[in-house]
């Protein structure tokens, strides 16, 4: 296993260990889990650096690395749900907005078709993590914990909605030949 990917795992393994410490009752918990998932965030761009620098892309990584990003900000939308920070019907929207790209670029991939990232997305992904800092730091005012989660939930929406038209071609063949190119 080359050291991205290593890297990928530990981002993975800390996915726990990050939960563990936000919803447990030990002191200043929320700064330590905030400096858990931060470190985290931070290996998501330090191993693709790393992989696109030394030319270490492997398909294992490809699969993993959004796999692990994914994992990682689902488990601070359930600990918000779980902590009444954030309704259950907004982490449901983000999380059917990752399914929904993820489902779109498997049916790219069954036609030989990669689905890069695309900037809507690196900016959704920017934005969540910013603002799930700022929430699991618990600073901000009621209003603006409410402004965060919309935030993130407009990006989200705008982000699957870009995917969406730039990929349209992909849609359109799937539902008229029923996925059989």
């Amino acid at each position: 296993m080359n050291l991205p990917n290593t890297i990928t795992m530990i981002r993975i393994a800390l996915v726990p260990v990050f939960m563990v410490v936000a919803l447990s009752n030990i002191p200043n918990h929320d700064f330590i889990a905030t400096v858990i998932f931060t470190i985290a965030s931070i290996t998501d761009g330090l191993d693709g650096h790393i992989a696109r620098k030394y030319n270490l892309i492997t398909n294992f990584g490809k699969f993993v690395d959004p796999l692990a990003d994914k994992l990682l900000v689902t488990a601070a939308l359930l600990i918000f749900c779980e902590t009444g920070v954030m309704p259950a019907w907004a982490v449901m929207l983000i999380i059917a907005r990752d399914l929904i790209i993820s489902s779109l670029r498997m049916l790219a991939a069954a036609r030989g078709r990669v689905i890069q990232a695309v900037f809507s997305g690196k900016l959704k992904t920017t934005v969540h993590i910013i603002c799930i800092i700022l929430l699991m730091l618990n600073i901000l005012p009621s209003s603006m914990q409410t402004l965060a989660v919309w935030v993130m939930v407009i990006m989200s929406v705008y982000s699957c909605i870009d995917y969406m038209m730039k990929n349209i071609d992909i849609l359109k063949d799937n539902i008229t030949d029923g996925g059989k190119k």
